[in-house]
């Protein structure tokens, strides 16, 4: 079984090449092949979750220190949500692609985004979650610029620079925990800093939470999601929202349970942010006008939620277990929920080519199935009861009152939590007021002047798709029937990873207290809806009739108001202070470059005389009266004596004499060679002088102006 966790992460990556290759050859056999990987992935992931029992991995030689996998209850079960959805948007694709372009392109990174998103949620230390981390970020960049018009490459380029600043951002938190325990992996790092001071650890913590958080859509790093879900393809924007912001959900756990477990500041810190990100992308989710937009905001609230019981973990220690149900229970609804919601949203635009409320209003009046799958992902993000939404946020809520009754007993001022409690409760108004807005605006109202058309239209959704999208949807429904039942089960299983014991007692998620704490928040929705979102958020066009506008300043863009001029700021500053030192350095390369010229050519000048001088003494040829017929007089002579010296020889043993004059020829045609030789070695020598000496020129040069 062991063999499942590699083969898990290398099949789609193996297999995305060939998609693109079949897709030259018809555009639709790439995604064919796309559904069939990603339905061996679910039936293999599926079998691991059955397996039931921890599963691990290792390939020792890998990146030094190795990469490391493990399939434990809880990453088993998120390795199965993160399947399954791949599975139900590319069998959406086909349709939703069925007039796009660049199917093999889509393909392609699709795979590769799968095997690296499993490669995160298996890994078992955190260098294989840093590896598999960013080759998906690089990898899911091309969803989001698919459709390569201006607003798509913006919103990539937003992407690809959160991206790139979180990884670097995570890189240096994960050298200094290295460097302070000396380990990555997950277990490990319980041990290690068992003898660390806390204060210690804070820094590489809030790196990597940096990192991670990036991914979530974290406050303040959110800017890239409100932009990148709406320009991507819907079955990329379910995949976005659903599993890429757990990504960085999973780290952030990792991090608090391994370093944190129990820590109060880590614990009111990440409560504090979660509550900005539920409360923040409530409101801008209220004020968006577009579809996909709305549920991308809706995305970064949900991701407040988890954060919100990330901290609650940190806060309740050994007693967080309502906490860590409610986190895991609220990855996995909302998972599923964005599955829904986006797929459908994806329907909608299919069939309308627009995105805008005021142009897709009334489109789903006469379309029963579109209406049903939407709605359970809606009642499900609105917490309403017999819908699974409800089981995790009433966990969430019920750790926060629980951790106010533990302060009130232990006679502490609760006042701070008490505000977190209704901020929550307020939150959860604020879904359910947009999502009735989406409901009502598509389903309910009626288009001014399309209505007839939109009536007219055939099925909404191809067989394929209609599997796709009524089956997530059936999935999402079945297991908020019963919260005691599936719901709880599957958060039971995942509590030791969070280092959780199961709860005291059960819950009673449909006993009165619980009921009536969901129930503030509906009825909040419902006033929120008929005073915000009717009376303000909407307002006569010049037809006399209501649409909807977005009342959200633009000065408010996080983005345009803080990013960019920081970034030019930082851009200025870094000129101011690169002008002096460009200056001293074009100075000194100056100075440098004279002293090099000047050792060079002097170099040069010596080497040449040292030759001349050779060529005019010992290597003169003869000349004058006492020239010799060959050579030399030093080759002549003692040619002239090996000649007198072979005759002799020769006549004494009978041998045929040689020719006159052999050896001076000889050894006159030799030293001409060694002469010759001689004379091109030191041209070549002062030649290579010359070269070496600029190389050393050119290479200070390029130190000093890099």
């Amino acid at each position: 079984m062991s063999l499942v966790l590699p083969v898990l992460i290398a099949l789609p990556l193996l297999a995305a090449v060939p998609s693109f290759a079949v897709s030259r050859k018809k555009e639709e056999y790439g995604l064919y092949l796309m559904c069939a990987v990603s339905v061996i992935v679910c039936a293999l992931a599926s079998l691991l979750f059955l397996h039931n029992e921890d599963v691990t991995f290792s390939a020792p030689l890998v990146l030094n220190l190795g990469l490391h996998l493990k399939a434990d209850r809880f990453r088993a079960l998120y390795a199965l949500i993160a399947a399954f959805m791949w599975m139900m948007t590319s069998l959406f694709s086909p349709q939703y692609f069925g007039h796009g372009h660049a199917k093999g392109r889509y393909s392609l990174f699709t795979l590769l985004t799968l095997g690296a998103t499993l490669g995160v949620f298996l890994s078992d230390d955190l260098i294989t979650t840093f590896l598999f981390f960013e080759v998906l970020s690089f990898t899911s960049y091309c969803w989001v610029i698919h459709e390569e018009n201006p607003d798509a490459m913006r919103a990539g380029q937003t992407y690809l620079a959160i991206a790139i600043l979180g990884g670097m951002t995570m890189l240096m938190g994960l050298m200094m925990l290295y460097a302070k325990t000396g380990t990555l992996q997950f277990e490990g790092l319980r041990l290690a800093i068992a003898d660390l001071p806390q204060d210690a650890l804070y820094l590489p913590g809030a790196l990597i939470l940096a990192g991670f958080g990036a991914k979530a859509g974290m406050y303040p790093l959110h800017v890239w999601l409100p932009k990148a879900h709406p320009v991507a393809p819907a079955p990329a924007s379910a995949l976005l929202s659903g599993v890429l912001t757990k990504v960085g959900v999973f780290g952030i756990l990792v991090v608090s349970t391994r370093l944190f477990l129990g820590d109060a500041n880590w614990g009111n810190l990440l409560l504090l942010v979660g509550l900005v990100n539920m409360f923040l992308g409530a409101v801008l989710a209220l004020f968006s006008v577009d579809l996909k937009r709305t549920l991308a905001c809706s995305s970064m609230s949900q991701i407040g939620f988890i954060l919100f019981g990330v901290g609650m973990q940190g806060l309740l220690a050994e007693h967080n277990a309502l906490a860590a149900q409610g986190t895991v229970l609220h990855m996995l609804n909302h998972s599923l929920i964005k599955l829904v919601l986006f797929m459908a949203a994806g329907v909608v635009y299919l069939n309308t080519h627009q995105l805008d409320l005021n142009e897709v209003r009334g489109y789903g009046r006469k379309k029963p199935g579109l209406m049903l799958i939407f709605l359970v992902g809606a009642a499900s993000i609105s917490g309403i009861p017999f819908f699974s939404g409800y089981a995790s946020k009433t966990l969430l809520h019920e750790s926060i009152v629980e951790y106010i009754v533990h302060l009130q007993e232990l006679g502490q001022s609760a006042l701070m939590y008490q505000v977190a409690e209704w901020v929550f409760v307020i939150t959860g108004g604020l879904t359910f007021c947009y999502m009735l807005k989406l409901f009502i605006t598509l389903f309910v109202e009626k288009h001014p002047t399309k209505q007839a058309e939109y009536d007219r239209m055939g099925p909404s959704m191809s067989p394929l798709s209609a599997f796709a999208l009524g089956g997530a949807a059936l999935v999402l429904f079945v297991i908020g029937l019963h919260p005691e039942g599936i719901l709880t089960d599957l958060a039971n299983r995942s509590l030791p990873f969070l280092y959780a014991h199961k709860p005291a007692h059960e819950v009673e998620f449909l006993h009165s207290v619980n009921l009536i704490g969901g129930g503030k928040s509906l009825l909040l929705g419902i006033l929120f809806y008929f005073t915000l979102a009717r009376m303000w958020l909407m307002k006569k066009d010049s037809a006399g009739h209501a649409i909807h506008v977005n009342r959200w300043p633009d000065w408010l863009d996080l983005e345009n108001a803080l990013y960019h001029p920081l970034v030019h700021a930082a851009v200025r500053i870094g000129y101011l202070i690169a002008i002096p030192f460009d200056v001293l350095f074009e100075k000194a390369y100056v100075v440098v470059s004279a002293v090099l010229t000047f050792l060079s050519r002097l170099l040069e000048v010596s080497v040449d005389g040292v030759s001349l001088l050779l060529m005019r003494t010992v290597l003169k040829p003869s000349s004058g009266p006492s020239a010799v017929p060959v050579g030399n007089r030093f080759t002549y002579t003692l040619g002239r004596f090996a000649d007198r010296v072979s005759a002799i020889w020769r006549t004494i043993f009978g041998l045929t004499p040689h020719e006159p004059f052999h050896y001076v020829r000889m050894y006159a045609t030799m030293w001409t060679t060694a002469q010759d030789g001689m004379r091109r070695m030191l041209r070549t020598l002062s030649f290579g002088l010359i070269l070496f000496a600029l190389g050393v020129v050119a290479l200070l040069a390029f130190l000093l102006l890099k």
